[in-house]
């Protein structure tokens, strides 16, 4: 009464050999031609950018955590170990790693640079690739 199973020949006969379909990855311009395969180019690369310079804004961010408490020691009378000076340092490493967008915030007319600090970041990106070897397209 119910469906006769697949032959041995039929199941053989499936796309059971296919690979698994890729994970998405917003920081890929070739994840945003898959998806909107009717949007521009340029519209894929805007997007896989703007996912790739936001993570990287967080990650940098998320390395200056607890610089006020550690900023506050000698004003609080307190003097500063070996590891919080290293502390500090890594902390300002990330703050000026971020110094672009707070720019771009901050200054009045400054929107206006938007388009080259676009260029160069990419720039600098595709410098880096190009320096590391060979990877992954993007």
């Amino acid at each position: 009464m119910g469906q006769p199973k697949p032959s041995t020949q039929e199941s053989a006969a499936e796309p059971a050999s296919l690979p698994p379909a890729a994970a998405f990855d917003p920081d890929k311009t070739i994840s945003y031609q898959a998806r909107l395969r009717h949007a521009p180019g340029w519209f894929h690369s805007f997007l896989a950018g703007n996912s790739r310079e936001k993570n990287r804004m967080r990650v940098e961010l998320g390395k200056i955590k607890g610089a006020i408490p550690l900023l506050m020691k000698p004003r609080n009378g307190l003097k500063w170990t070996t590891q919080d000076r290293r502390d500090l340092q890594r902390m300002l490493r990330a703050a000026s790693a971020v110094y672009p967008y707070l720019i771009i915030w901050a200054l009045p007319g400054s929107i206006l640079l938007l388009p080259f600090l676009a260029w160069h970041l990419d720039a600098r990106r595709k410098n880096r690739e190009r320096k590391a070897g060979p990877g992954p397209a993007v």
